[in-house]
């Protein structure tokens, strides 16, 4: 194979992945932070407690350790919400954030072991950030307020 031809091929899975990455900037308007502290708000909690280890609480509530992810990150926000859930001694709470009905999928995932594992899940969705007619949330350091 030319050195041409190498280049070529690098040059293109290149493209591709910086395509892919764009793709998915754009499917997510908003940060996790975005959804974490709105819910927090509604919900009395605590953003970003942190630990005696120094880990961080998405949002500690007076009867949960809650701990937000978007719907594809379903497996690490399980992890992180029962390690939350002991270092804190209240009852582990996953947010799955869910921005597309065929990511329900992944709530259901969370679902099933929620049953097994004794832990709270629930689910939000760009309802819960009162976007402005811009389509701008309350978190002032999210990406849609660079966007516009």
């Amino acid at each position: 194979m030319s050195l041409f031809n190498k280049r070529f091929i690098l040059y293109f899975i290149l493209f591709y992945f910086v395509l892919l990455a764009l793709k998915a900037n754009a499917q997510c308007q908003h940060c996790e932070k975005s959804y974490q502290y709105a819910w927090c708000a509604i919900n009395n909690g605590i953003a970003e407690y942190k630990n005696n280890d120094l880990t961080r609480i998405d949002c500690l509530t007076k009867t949960h350790a809650v701990e937000f992810d978007f719907a594809k990150k379903w497996a690490e926000s399980v992890g992180q919400a029962l390690y939350y859930g002991v270092m804190t001694g209240k009852k582990a709470k996953v947010v799955l954030i869910i921005g597309e009905p065929k990511e329900m999928k992944y709530y259901k995932r969370v679902e099933k072991l929620s049953k097994i594992y004794n832990f709270d899940i629930e689910y939000v969705t760009d309802d819960i950030l009162k976007l402005s007619k811009n389509g701008e949330c309350g978190y002032s350091k999210c990406k849609c307020h660079k966007v516009n």
